[in-house]
């Protein structure tokens, strides 16, 4: 399972700077949720376009973030636009693993590309096929991000 963090803690540091999480829930309260709550001088809770001003990152994808459109972010905005950031990111790793294109991660590609995912290959490999899928890679993610640490 040790590949299933390497991969994601990959993935993550990749998009690490859209890392914007609930200001003072979860795992990545601290710092940022700090951050974030000393950025919203109003204290409603949003982060509007002025505020924004103080967070550079949120500031530089102010628009993309504001899915609703309504000049202000909320916490669900910001966390979706991260998971989406993430996602384009893994989706990324993943082409680049595959180096045949064929939209899957053979084992050969694996010991070539990614030594420590090719230890874990076949717990990875959940049908046992030969390949690992981007579905297969997802369900890796979350079943290491369930297990207790």
């Amino acid at each position: 399972m040790k590949i299933v963090a390497i991969l994601t803690a990959t993935g993550l540091a990749a998009a690490s700077f859209l890392v914007f999480a609930d200001a003072g829930a979860g795992k990545h309260g601290g710092h940022r949720g700090e951050r974030l709550k000393a950025a919203d001088t109003n204290n409603d809770g949003l982060i509007s376009k002025a505020e924004a001003a103080a967070l550079p990152r949120i500031a530089q994808n102010f628009d993309a973030i504001d899915a609703n459109r309504d000049g202000q972010l909320s916490s669900d905005e910001m966390r979706a636009f991260h998971q989406k950031m993430r996602a384009a990111k893994g989706a990324e790793h993943f082409k680049q693993l595959d180096k045949d294109g064929d939209g899957r991660i053979s084992k050969a590609e694996a010991q070539a590309n990614a030594p420590r995912m090719a230890a874990h290959f076949d717990q990875i490999d959940a049908n046992g096929d030969g390949f690992v899928t981007p579905e297969e890679m997802r369900a890796a993610h979350q079943r290491h991000a369930k297990a207790p640490k």
